[in-house]
């Protein structure tokens, strides 16, 4: 499993639909993760094959969800995406968390581990 591209339409079907919920509800079976990148940004390259090698490792246990700030800017500007990658680790239950910047490979495992698959369900 390869991570999955986000379009608006998709991130109301699987993620949230904002136009639907005022709060927060996610619709996801599994954890998630997504990564507000660009294809200018040096830090997002980098940080790209990392992301497709946890899509790969995790696949039984979370989505990775990859979100291009530039052909969906209505989802950038409600996350208020000011710099990135941005990174939103989103629970099964409970509420999303962001991480800004781009983080090596254990230190997104770690986050993985302690704030989607530790989690209480």
């Amino acid at each position: 499993m390869a991570t999955v591209q986000l379009s608006s339409a998709l991130f109301k079907e699987q993620v949230f639909d904002y136009t639907q919920d005022k709060e927060w509800n996610f619709k996801g079976d599994k954890p998630a993760i997504i990564d507000f990148y660009a294809d200018w940004c040096g830090p997002c390259q980098m940080v790209a094959p990392i992301f497709e090698e946890l899509a790969e490792e995790y696949k039984d246990d979370i989505v990775i969800y990859k979100l291009d700030t530039e052909a969906e800017q209505e989802l950038a500007a409600m996350f208020q995406i000011r710099s990135i990658p941005s990174i939103l680790f989103i629970p099964r239950n409970g509420q999303p968390k962001m991480q800004m910047g781009a983080l090596p490979k254990q230190g997104l495992v770690e986050l993985i581990e302690r704030e989607l698959l530790s989690v209480g369900e």
